[in-house]
């Protein structure tokens, strides 16, 4: 049986304070913080989950907020904007919630779809679009409702070194489909209900560089262990050199540069995020893996506090 990807299981970014980035992934767009944990190559960083009211893969964007970093230029070899899904009907409750956060937004159409562009305060390219596909999504704060609230991810915006080559690996290596195509854009989508729309760019782009307000990775989906094996195969099949599988506590992954430069990550649905902590107390404390847990004390006096909590905004 032939491996074909369902569509996106998370993104992966570069931001400069946890805080704000709370504050705005949950503040102003709603989302759940998932899970509250570390970068498991770099533990003095949180590795922060946002997503729907479980971290459902499709739903999922992740960050590294690292106050020391610096600024990253977005280009070829990178995702270059991060797509949420919306219920059909919510964009003008989208525009005025923007509005009232002081968030400058474009109103673009793309494929004959209407596209909310913005950016995070860290400078991360967003895009809200109204889909059909995709179940709302059951999580709700206080000034955002069920029937507006984002469904998960609706999918990406590709910048590749070498257009050509990023498609011919999307369609045989992934296996998404060719849909529809412009003079700037080439359309694919994947199977799945959520994190399927996939939009590359076909002209070759200047390199970027990585930084906060960057795109780290984009990873996408496969069932299980099984399966993840299968896909590393495959990979070295097409002469790319994937990483051996590790394991993310929450997935298994395994990583490698596609012909175009951009990070792919390829990973499990299974275990999800309730492994560690009931769905009820999702991101509420800080997860460590077991190898990490002799290190808590030290690691939780060099991570910053967070809180989540409702904007000013949002407040009755």
């Amino acid at each position: 049986m032939k491996l074909k990807t369902a569509g996106i299981h998370h993104i992966t970014a570069f931001v400069y304070d946890a805080q704000r980035n709370v504050n705005f992934y949950v503040g102003v767009l709603g989302l759940r913080l998932i899970k509250k944990t570390v970068n498991f190559d770099a533990p003095e960083v949180y590795h922060l989950y946002f997503g729907d009211q479980i971290g459902t893969p499709g739903s999922v964007i992740t960050f590294f907020p690292f106050n020391q970093g610096k600024r990253g230029r977005i280009g070829g070899g990178q995702v270059g904007s991060v797509t949420f899904a919306i219920p059909i009907g919510a964009i003008s409750f989208w525009e005025d919630r923007l509005k009232n956060y002081d968030v400058t937004y474009q109103v673009i159409e793309r494929f004959d779809e209407m596209y909310l562009c913005f950016q995070d305060p860290d400078g991360v390219q967003l895009e809200l679009v109204e889909r059909a596909d995709g179940e709302n999504s059951e999580w709700s704060v206080e000034g955002i409702s069920t029937i507006h609230a984002i469904k998960g991810l609706g999918g990406a915006k590709l910048y590749s070194l070498s257009p050509n080559k990023t498609l011919g690996l999307l369609q045989e290596g992934l296996g998404l489909e060719r849909i529809a195509e412009d003079s700037n854009w080439i359309r694919l989508s994947s199977y799945g209900a959520l994190g399927n729309i996939i939009d590359l760019n076909r002209n070759s782009i200047e390199r970027g560089m990585g930084g906060l307000g960057t795109v780290h990775h984009i990873a996408w989906r496969t069932q299980d262990q099984e399966e993840h094996l299968r896909w590393r195969e495959k990979i070295l099949s097409l002469g790319l050199q994937p990483t051996d599988q590790v394991d993310r506590q929450y997935f298994l992954a395994l990583y490698f540069r596609e012909p175009g430069g951009i990070l792919f990550e390829i990973s499990t649905d299974s275990p999800g995020f309730t492994v560690d902590e009931p769905i009820d107390q999702l991101g509420r404390n800080l997860k460590l893996p077991l190898w990490l847990e002799p290190h808590r004390n030290e690691l939780e006096q060099l991570l910053p506090p967070i809180n989540v909590r409702a904007l000013e905004g949002d407040q009755t």
